[in-house]
Formats: structure tokens, C-alpha cells, sequence
């Protein structure tokens, strides 16, 4: 670890923030290592607060950029800490602390080379929302049209690369002593969250996102997509179309009744399943804060920041985990969660299986204000980390996705069922998928493929016929552990013949009883005496040999 006066000054922060909140409900609440929650008798003596989660997201803002964002990650997981939290960390995703608008004017100037009063006819100085990384303010361009410029806040680039190279080294710590965190890779999350931010740092990536995802959702009418303004933004500044709206969880109850809000929740439902299993770029950030209701009653989708990412080959096996849990078969869902993991020694199969299955099982007792898709796969993941398998990080941001968009879809229409929405989503997005892979550029591969596969036929049967008119033809089997299974039928030879041995020694001895010899021992004939004894010592080494041996192969057995 770095000893450097401001890396320790940093030390002790995070030491003093993990200390105050490790020993309260927070933690308990997530599920760390026992030894690190007090006793609730312990804490009632000392006068500490049980739940001060309006504290923790002001010592989260004084911390920096980086845990404002780590706070904003807490306040997406209802699944993890308690509600409190909920409420008092959602202030983080847009009301921390601005910036000076001196400073604003200065970055945007700086990256658009020219004056604001150049480049804007407005520009408004006081920022409609300020979040963790930058804050975003109104303006108007010189042809009328009205937009907002998200500014990145000066110094967070070095700052956010340092903060997260002492957490790296943190992560790397608690692995080391705790078996929480090394169950659940912390040191790989920080990773992966480090280079989540740092994309979210790249604004000319956001907007190549917002041009991407809007072309994706051309099909759904009722959802838009704010589109950038490419002239107009660079890395370190974004400006793109302003929204007319209001946050969707800020909907007074007029405004509820004048909107369609079931035929809102399920198509944005269908619209991130069409994302995700089709397109393979999804909107991984759909908290209340960056989903508005427009003036004309559609959903727009705001901050393309964080985008997840999925494979041909990971939608398949997505779809069919999303399929298996809104069906209730859990056993089906484990299955599919265990082909695409990776999984460590000691894991077990059958009680992983059990364990998925239980809890999706109790989620079909639940009414449909109770159920909640993207808890259910939060928490099967949690249950994959306890038992040793190791989930891609998609199927952990699908799931926080989905939780998000539960939350919005009850807010949107209270009766709204995301079980039921997948399973009527189910074909269209199967088609969808097909669609997609029927593409000019696969057709023409499967006909070459077909082409090479017709003209090399002939030949492939003509050499078979031959071979077998010849009576060349040879059938190999590849038996998988054929070695341990000579071996193992080896030892049982060897037992055996060793039985042999000793039962015709002990036969022999009784029969040289009966001849006399002048050669006794203890009174019996001297040579029967031997042979009962190499019989005895025989099958005292043969029974040490078979206890030897059979012990070796069971801790062998266990290593495997």
C-alpha cells in the first residue's frame, strides 16, 4: 500500500466511514461477517444510533465524487440495505453539492473553444441537477432550440483514478480476511466498478449510447430518447435535447390519471427485455431519477452513462433464466445460472439447486405487489456467491436493472406484474432474436458453409466405403477415466491374489501338522509354525495396505 501523508489521510477516512457504518444496521442489514456487527446490547450502551442513514449520505458527499457515486450504486439495491437508506441516498443521484458556475462556463469553453455567449444564446448559471461526476445546466442554442450541457466537475478524473487504487487495495485486503468478501470477489466488483465510472467519465461515449439506444427504441412509441447535440459535446462536456417532464415518481396524482399508465410500465418492461435479449445494449441506470413522464405522456430515458452489454450467446441463456423464474421453475433457472458461471471447489450443486429453487418457489405464493423479477435474481446471485458460483457481471446489472424498473412499474401502474410481463414477452422477443440472425451476412456464411459441406460429401462417402470393403475400419473408444479404472481393477487383482497366497499358507500349515519332524517350536513342527506365521504377518500387511490405500483415495476424492 501507498504511505504517502495523503494516501494515509485517505486511509484513515475510509477507515473511520467503514467503522461508524460497519458496526450498524447497514451492515447487519447486507449480511457481513457476524464478528463485525455488535451486539445490539453493546451498541444501546455506547448511545451509538442504530439507523443514521441521512448522516451517511452527507459523509458520503464530503468524501468526494467517488463515494457519492458508490452511494448512488447502495441507493439502486433495495435487496441490500434498508429503506431509510433508500430515501436518504436517492438525494445523491441529482442534489449533491454543485459547482461554481465560474467553473462550468471555464470547462465548457475550454472544450468547445469558443465563448458561451459564442456558442449558446442562453445559458442558464444555475444548474437544474448536480450529481456525482458533473451537473447539468439549461441553455438554448443560436437556431432556438433548447437543450441542457452536462459538465463534468474539474479535477475527478485524477481524483476518481486515486480513490479507486486505495479501494482496490482495501478490496484486496478484506478478501484476504473475510470470508464474505472473498466469497463475493470484492476486489473484482471495485474492478468492474472502477471501469464503470470510468466510461461514465467519457461523455462523448454517453453520446454515442443515447444515439445507439434511441435507434433501438425506435419501435416503441411511447418511450424517447433525449438525442445529443455531436457538435456540441466532447469528453468532458455533453449537450443533447432538453425534456419537458417531470420524474416519474415526482407525478402528482392528476397527472396519474391523465396518463395511460399500464400500457407506459409494459412497454418500457418490453422495451429493456427488447434491449437487453435483442439489441445487446440496455440503459443499466433506469433509477426515478433518470426516467421522466414528457408533456405529451411518454417515458423518456435520461443519462446513458452506464450501459450493460450482452453477448448472442448470453442473451440466450438470460432469456431463458428470466423464462424459468417468472415460471417459478427455480430448479431450471440454477441449472442455466450454473452453465453459464464459473464455479469454485467447493461447490455443491444439489443444495445451490435447492436453495434457487426455494426461493422461487416463494415468490409465487406473493401478490403482484409483492413480486419483484429483479430481487429474485439479486438474490440468487447473492445465494450463487455463497455457494461458490461466480455469475457474469451482466446477469448482476440485468438484475439491479430489473429491480429498478419493478420500482418504476409499480409507480406507473400499482397492479403491474413483471412475471407475467415477461412470459407475454417471451415469443415476441424470440422472433425478434431470430430476426436479428437472419441476416444477409448469415445467410450468405450458411450457404458457403452448406457449398463447402455438399461438394466435400462424395469423397467423405466414397473413402468410408472403401474402408469398410477393405475391412479397414477401426471403431476407437475414449473411455473418460480409463486409467483410475485399470488402476482400481489392478488393486482388486492384487487383493485378491493376495488372499490367495495366505489362505493356501494357512491350508498348508494345518496340513504339515500332522507330519512329525524333529524340528519343533513351542511343541508343534517347526516348518507349519512358519508358515502360520508369514500367513499372520501377510495378513496383518494386507489389511494396513488396504487401510493405506483407501484413505489416500478418499482425501484424493475430496481434492478433486
Amino acid at each position: 500500500m501507498k504511505t504517502t501523508i495523503k494516501h494515509l489521510q485517505r486511509y484513515k477516512q475510509i477507515a473511520a466511514l467503514c467503522w461508524k457504518y460497519g458496526r450498524s444496521d447497514l451492515v447487519s442489514k447486507m449480511g457481513e461477517d457476524a464478528d463485525l456487527v455488535p451486539d445490539p446490547k453493546e451498541k444501546e450502551a455506547q448511545g451509538e444510533p442504530s439507523n443514521d442513514a441521512a448522516q451517511l449520505a452527507d459523509d458520503l458527499e464530503a468524501m468526494g465524487p467517488t463515494f457519492v457515486k458508490l452511494g448512488q450504486v447502495l441507493a439502486s439495491r433495495p435487496d441490500l440495505i434498508p429503506p431509510a437508506y433508500i430515501d436518504a441516498l436517492g438525494r445523491l443521484h441529482d442534489r449533491v453539492k454543485p459547482f461554481s458556475d465560474a467553473e462550468a462556463q471555464q470547462i465548457i469553453e475550454e472544450e468547445l473553444g469558443v465563448r458561451i455567449s459564442k456558442a449558446f444564446s442562453r445559458f442558464d448559471p444555475e444548474p437544474i441537477a448536480a450529481a456525482s461526476l458533473g451537473q447539468v445546466h439549461r441553455a438554448a442554442l443560436r437556431d432556438g432550440r433548447e437543450v441542457v450541457v452536462k459538465v463534468q466537475r474539474p479535477g475527478i478524473t485524477q481524483q476518481i483514478t486515486d480513490d479507486f487504487e486505495l479501494l482496490g487495495q482495501v478490496g484486496a485486503f478484506l478478501e484476504e480476511h473475510s470470508e464474505w468478501s472473498r466469497r463475493r470477489r470484492l476486489a473484482a466488483i471495485v474492478e468492474e466498478l472502477r471501469v464503470s465510472i470510468g466510461h461514465e467519465l467519457d461523455y462523448e461515449r454517453e453520446a454515442q449510447n443515447l444515439i445507439a439506444v434511441g435507434t433501438s427504441l425506435q419501435g416503441f412509441d411511447l418511450l424517447t430518447v433525449p438525442q445529443p447535440i455531436v457538435d456540441y459535446s466532447t469528453r468532458r462536456v455533453l449537450t443533447m435535447e432538453y425534456v419537458h417532464g417531470t420524474k416519474v415518481t415526482a407525478l402528482s396524482p392528476v397527472a396519474r390519471l391523465e396518463m395511460n399508465g399500464p400500457a407506459l410500465a409494459d412497454q418500457l418492461f418490453q422495451a429493456y427485455l427488447h434491449q437487453v435479449l435483442v439489441t445487446g445494449l440496455f440503459h443499466a441506470d433506469p433509477h426515478p431519477g433518470n426516467v421522466f413522464v414528457t408533456q405529451d405522456n411518454r417515458l423518456a430515458l435520461l443519462d446513458l452513462g452506464m450501459v450493460g452489454r450482452t453477448t448472442p450467446a448470453l442473451q440466450e441463456n438470460l432469456l431463458k433464466v428470466l423464462v424459468a423464474v417468472s415460471e417459478g421453475k427455480g430448479e431450471q433457472a440454477a441449472e442455466v445460472m450454473v452453465r453459464m458461471s464459473q464455479t469454485g471447489p467447493d461447490f455443491d450443486r444439489s443444495r445451490f439447486e435447492n436453495r434457487v429453487a426455494q426461493l422461487v418457489a416463494e415468490q409465487q405464493g406473493l401478490s403482484m405487489q409483492q413480486i419483484n423479477v429483479g430481487g429474485t435474481l439479486l438474490a440468487a446471485t447473492g445465494i450463487g456467491a455463497d455457494e461458490s458460483v461466480y455469475v457474469p457481471s451482466q446477469l448482476t446489472l440485468l438484475a439491479k436493472t430489473l429491480l429498478q424498473l419493478d420500482e418504476i412499474g409499480k409507480v406507473l401502474d400499482p397492479e403491474f406484474d413483471p412475471n407475467a410481463a415477461i412470459r407475454r414477452h417471451a415469443a415476441t422477443i424470440m422472433s425478434e432474436r431470430l430476426r436479428k440472425q437472419a441476416t444477409p451476412g448469415n445467410l450468405i456464411a450458411s450457404v458457403l458453409e452448406m457449398k463447402d459441406f455438399v461438394a466435400g460429401l462424395p469423397g467423405r462417402v466414397n473413402r468410408l466405403m472403401d474402408t469398410v470393403a477393405d475391412k479397414e475400419l477401426e471403431v476407437k473408444v475414449h473411455v473418460k477415466e480409463a486409467g483410475l479404472m485399470v488402476e482400481g481393477l489392478q488393486k482388486v487383482a492384487n487383493r485378491i491374489a493376495s488372499g490367495l497366497v495366505l489362505a493356501a499358507l494357512i491350508v498348508g500349515a494345518a496340513l504339515l501338522m500332522r507330519v512329525e519332524t524333529s524340528w519343533r517350536v513351542l511343541g508343534y513342527p517347526g516348518l507349519a509354525i512358519l508358515c502360520f506365521l508369514a500367513a499372520a504377518g501377510g495378513g496383518v500387511w494386507l489389511l494396513a495396505n488396504i487401510y493405506i490405500q483407501d484413505r489416500e483415495s478418499q482425501k484424493r476424492t475430496q481434492r478433486q
